[in-house]
């Protein structure tokens, strides 16, 4: 796992001093995704960098990589993330005839392009099987390829200029460079007050993002979009039974391949189903008791307060797993002044460098990562379980499932509420965010794969099949990019095995007659592990991420908010209503809701990003 960037620029000599010292910016901008190593490569019109968090061949998968041809450069990569199949594509490379430096992954993927993507780059592409992004130069044809991952895991951005292109695993990567406009307009702020991942889109003026399955092509001729994977449908004709043994042998295979690291490795665990059953398979797997981690609040368990969305605390669950599958096993417990801290608050806004924030829920994250860094380099999470398995109570009421529109909202706001009421009414109705997640969601709509089969015929399991669909590229986004986020500013890779891209393809091919088929959420992973876990674990109703319940930190919110509304030079203050804003502050309501709008204001001035609204 790393930070990549880079500079196309087909007018330029990029070897000139002042291009140099911009590139040299840019890669430093990401330091924290690549503590162990850098490097550049420049030539002529293309700028590489890399920072480098060393995985696999430690000593010898530094970047960029260059792949030789007659003694000069053919191919060269700036790469972040992990193939986890490259042991088995280095064999039939090398029964081909090619010949390797490295034992890296890296390494690997430069030769499978060369192998297989000389006429088309997605050749290459479909054989990976793993989380990346990752720049490749082709010097012959002097184009630049921009791949990032099937799901989205790892991110990557683009920033067109008016000759090229700059590139970066950040948005603060491209930001470094002086051609970077830093700029927010109407769909900026859309894209921040809407809790919709719109793919492609960035909250800056002029960036953008490589969707998910996608390369973007760099070549004097403009950006080409290519895309090489989606999701479509099997037509899906295995019974329950055979259906429950194909997944556990999937999530077998994918976490034996994913536990692959030469630095020590753990597993997050919440005492849910999702990361229970990862951390057993994987127990099962290692050849020493594993190391697990859980994030826990000062007092939670012992004065926890059940809510529509997290029913029960974690702590009990997670004590019993540990104990049940035999993990090395550390809980990690925050407390309000930790989440609180200025200078915590201020690294996961860096992290994010969106003002997208999830208030503690980030915080809670960098801090636990941050945590799990002093004894472990590799992670493995149990997220996108509840998108791929249909786990979220919205996929089991009728009334979200047939509301036209996102399922996370239901009938209810279009918007997240507990934010929007602090925002000038004027700029709402100008900014139409009703209309504008209608548009998301159609657009979305459109793009679902049609029903195979018999299956086809039935009103509700094509509905279902759009739910899926909705969350897997609309709501799962987010997750991914916050995990990914928090880990790296931490240098922490957390690697995420329900992603496995053949998971997601089988399990999203089954009826929903299929995953419901025990009348409860997540049937086939239930049924696929149930013989790996404690019994009240197997039972579990699901329970969201925790969120700290401590009082103290609603009213510091309070605090900080009420001194932003007296501070009329505020960046965020054209945006607000300062009289809705102290109504609500002296009723107590919706006081998390400030979190977005805090976040903003610090976005805004550190950033020093103008608004063009």
């Amino acid at each position: 796992m790393c930070g990549i960037c880079g500079w196309v620029d087909f007018h330029r000599d990029l070897g000139a001093p002042d291009a140099r010292r911009e590139l040299a910016d840019m890669t430093a901008s990401m330091a924290y995704r690549g503590p162990d190593d850098e490097g550049t490569w420049i030539d002529g019109v293309v700028a590489l960098g890399h920072r480098r968090l060393a995985i696999i061949d430690v000593d010898g998968g530094g970047q960029p990589m260059t792949l030789q041809e007659d003694g000069r450069p053919a191919l060269v990569l700036v790469y972040t993330g992990e193939t986890y199949n490259y042991r088995e594509l280095r064999g039939r490379l090398a029964a081909l005839g090619h010949r390797f430096d490295t034992s890296s992954d890296t390494e690997v993927v430069l030769h499978a392009h060369r192998e297989w993507g000389r006429r088309d780059p997605r050749a290459a592409v479909n054989e990976l099987n793993g989380m990346f992004a990752y720049a490749l130069w082709d010097t012959a044809n002097r184009e630049l390829l921009l791949v990032r991952d099937r799901l989205g895991v790892k991110p990557l951005y683009y920033y067109p200029t008016k000759h090229g292109v700059l590139f970066g695993s950040e948005p603060k990567a491209i930001l470094a460079n002086g051609l970077a406009e830093r700029a927010m307009d109407a769909d900026g702020l859309r894209r921040t007050l809407c809790t919709v991942a719109e793919p492609g889109n960035t909250v800056f003026c002029g960036m953008r993002e490589v969707r998910p399955g996608h390369i973007a092509r760099v070549t004097r001729d403009g950006i080409q979009q290519i895309a090489y994977w989606q999701l479509t449908d099997s037509g899906h004709t295995d019974d329950v039974p055979t259906t429950v043994r194909r997944v556990r042998e999937l999530l077998e295979d994918t976490i034996q391949r994913q536990l692959i690291a030469d630095v020590p490795l753990c597993t997050l665990l919440s005492g849910g189903l999702d990361s229970s059953a990862l951390t057993a398979l994987a127990a099962r797997f290692n050849d020493k008791p594993i190391r697990s981690f859980a994030l826990d609040f000062v007092g939670y368990t012992n004065n926890f307060i059940p809510g529509p969305m997290c029913g029960t605390p974690d702590g009990p669950y997670v004590q019993e797993v540990a104990k049940f599958v035999g993990t090395d096993h550390t809980d990690i417990t925050l407390s309000a002044d930790e989440l609180m801290d200025q200078s915590v608050r201020a690294a996961t806004l860096r992290a994010r460098d969106l003002p997208l924030t999830s208030g503690d829920l980030d915080s809670s994250q960098y801090l636990l990562f941050r945590a799990i860094r002093q004894h472990s380099t590799v992670a493995l999470s149990g997220e996108s379980a509840d998108e791929i398995f249909g786990g979220y109570p919205e996929f089991h009421d009728s009334a979200n499932v047939q509301a036209d529109t996102f399922p996370w909202y239901g009938s209810g706001p279009y918007v997240n509420d507990t934010s929007r009421q602090y925002l000038d009414p004027g700029l709402l109705e100008k900014l139409d965010l009703p209309g504008y997640v209608d548009g998301q969601y159609r657009t979305a709509l459109a793009e679902v794969p049609p029903l195979i089969g018999p299956a086809s015929a039935d009103p509700h399991e094509r509905r279902m099949r759009e739910v899926c669909y909705l969350y897997l590229t609309r709501h799962l986004p987010t997750l991914l990019d916050r995990k990914d986020r928090m880990s790296m500013a931490s240098g922490l890779e957390v690697r995420v095995p329900y992603c496995d891209h053949r998971v997601v393809e089988y399990v999203f091919g089954t009826p929903w007659a299929h995953k419901t088929f025990d009348g409860r959420e997540k049937s086939l992973l239930r049924a696929a592990t149930a013989d790996l876990l404690p019994e009240s674990v197997v039972r579990r109703v699901k329970s969201a991420y925790p969120t700290i319940q401590d009082p103290s930190y609603d009213r510091r919110l309070s605090t900080w908010f009420a001194t932003l509304l007296n501070d009329r030079n505020a960046a965020v203050a054209p945006l607000l209503s300062v009289e809705n804003s102290r109504a609500l502050l002296n009723a107590r309501k919706n006081v998390r809701g400030v979190e977005r709008i805090l976040a903003l204001q610090d976005f805004l001035t550190n950033y020093n990003v103008s608004l063009r609204i």
